[in-house]
């Protein structure tokens, strides 16, 4: 498969605070710890190391997790935890049914590839790739349904609370919709199969997404963890409690929005007072702070500083962090060396760099995650019938068009050279009505203006005439942009991998591990 690499910045999809990040822009400088390259992993091993992470919590909770799965690759990298030379690199992402859009394959793909490269460019560390399942999230209708063919295929439920705590029991009438749409190839039963021994076999969405993931990555060295655990949860109660009562992250964050602000950073999420959801079975609700109380939101439970001290000591399990403090969470956890994120994220966390300071955690390396669009057979045969290079696709749909006609046309449809003439006798105008009367030259300019509009009308008359003459090509190429950039999106956040896997099988998980290179923050055109 060929590959085309297109600078971000010339897509049209990324935001310029990205794009300044990854170009090294000094503004962006205090807001992050390491440059986004290689040779910085070499400091922040060093920097980590100096950390206490409880590796034996840490590897006991991991085995656990994964002991329903049974033996594989994963039981030697729980072990090398243990290791005080062993560190990760981290992905997050919430428990999409199906891994959602393909941006989550991506996600992945760029972790285990820069767990790799850093490995192999420091001996005598192991890297391990790690994926941070949301468990705690609860926003259920973002992750209940992906896209295959056209078709929203939804899992219908009324849920409450974190998701990864979610029954998976009402699943079934989803499985059977997605075998009559997968079809009787072998590559569809494997993904049929694959998704009954998750979604079906398993109870919760938490333990599903483990298994569905672990299947397709697991050989690649993934780790997958669910932090929704009473023990993970006790390392980080000491700054649970201090966040709640003080309010450290609110205060730090609202100063670094200030300063963000003042670059014209785009602001991807802001602080509350209080940074941490109260968790239960069906239930995963704000704490706030109000009349000398900390009160759950849409409940009766309500605690006084003292209790609130009490209640996290003895059930930590019970304080779930928002967007804001789960960064730190994983920090406090991992051995972490780097965060792999999209470009939201990517913006987040450079809100955060100050409240890591001040709770004396390492901030990580930032790293963007490969992005990618995958341009089927029939969509390149149809540029290749165009004349139209694969790097013109991110051009807006009227222009492409216009590139298009004027490749093809053999009538030349501006009027440059005339109009410069037109400018010549313009001047000349003006020059003989400055010498008969001064005041004429507002009459010359304003003539001047009118005649050059009427110039414009007719040059896209002439522009529209010709068109009409390429009406079946024009119309190709807004359906050739159609089908890749879905919706107008990018069609990494819109379509799910298994059309892709019904294609190639695993092959195509193979294709993006050998072509995704982490540390070169560019787009990648698969024809």
């Amino acid at each position: 498969m060929d590959c085309t690499l297109v600078n971000y910045s010339s897509t049209g999809f990324f935001s310029k605070n990205l794009t300044d990040y990854l170009s090294n822009a000094s503004k962006l400088n205090n807001f992050y710890t390491y440059q986004p390259k290689l040779e910085s992993f070499k400091q922040i091993i060093a920097d980590k190391s100096a950390e206490n992470i409880n590796r034996t919590v840490l590897v006991e909770v991991l085995k656990d997790q994964y002991d329903s799965i049974g033996n594989g690759p994963w039981d030697e990298a729980i072990e090398a935890l243990l290791l005080p030379t062993t560190f990760t690199v981290t992905t997050g992402h919430q428990l999409c049914l199906g891994t959602g859009p393909l941006y989550f394959i991506y996600k992945i793909i760029t972790t285990i590839n820069l767990a790799k490269k850093v490995e192999q460019a420091n001996p005598g560390n192991r890297i391990i790739p790690v994926y941070w399942m949301a468990t705690e999230d609860h926003d259920f209708e973002e992750i209940n349904h992906f896209n295959l063919f056209g078709k929203k295929v939804c899992w219908e439920l009324e849920a409450k609370g974190a998701t990864g705590r979610l029954s998976t029991e009402s699943i079934e009438p989803l499985l059977q919709e997605l075998k009559s749409i997968l079809g009787e190839s072998e590559q569809a039963k494997e993904l049929a199969t694959l998704f009954e021994s998750a979604y079906i076999h398993e109870k919760n969405l938490a333990d599903a997404t483990r298994v569905f993931v672990n299947e397709l990555f697991g050989k690649y060295g993934l780790l997958i963890i669910d932090a929704d655990d009473t023990r993970l949860k006790k390392q980080f109660s000491p700054i649970i409690k201090q966040d709640i009562i003080d309010q450290h992250s609110y205060q730090l964050v609202n100063k670094t929005v200030e300063a963000l602000e003042k670059i014209d950073n785009h602001i991807q999420v802001k602080s509350r007072e209080i940074n941490f959801f109260y968790l239960d079975d069906q239930l995963r609700e704000r704490i706030v702070f109000e009349n000398n109380c900390y009160r759950v939101l849409n409940t009766n439970i309500g605690f006084s500083k003292e209790e609130l001290e009490k209640e996290i000591d003895q059930h930590p399990e019970k304080f779930s962090p928002n967007v804001i403090m789960r960064p730190l969470y994983q920090e406090c956890i991992l051995p972490n060396l780097a965060y792999i994120g999209g470009g939201a994220e990517v913006s987040y966390w450079m809100e955060l760099k100050s409240t890591f300071s001040h709770y004396q955690l390492n901030f990580p390396m930032l790293v963007l995650r490969n992005s990618a669009l995958i341009v089927d057979e029939a969509s390149k045969k149809r540029l290749q019938q165009l004349s139209l290079e694969t790097k013109n696709l991110f051009t807006e749909t009227n222009k492409l068009i216009d590139i298009f006609v004027k490749q093809q046309s053999s009538n030349e449809l501006n009027l440059d050279a005339e109009i410069q003439k037109f400018e010549k006798a313009f001047i000349q105008v003006a020059m003989k009505a400055q010498n008969i009367d001064p005041t004429l030259a507002g009459s010359v300019e304003a003539e001047k203006t009118k005649f050059f509009n009427s110039l414009k009308g007719l040059e896209s008359k002439l522009a529209k005439a010709e068109k009409k003459k390429f009406e079946q090509q024009t119309s190709q190429i807004v359906k050739v942009k159609e089908k890749l950039f879905p919706n107008g999106s990018l069609q990494e956040r819109v379509e799910n991998f298994m059309p892709q896997y019904l294609k190639f099988g695993n092959g195509f998980i193979d294709m993006l591990a050998d072509n995704f290179d982490p540390l070169d923050f560019r787009f990648i055109i698969f024809e």
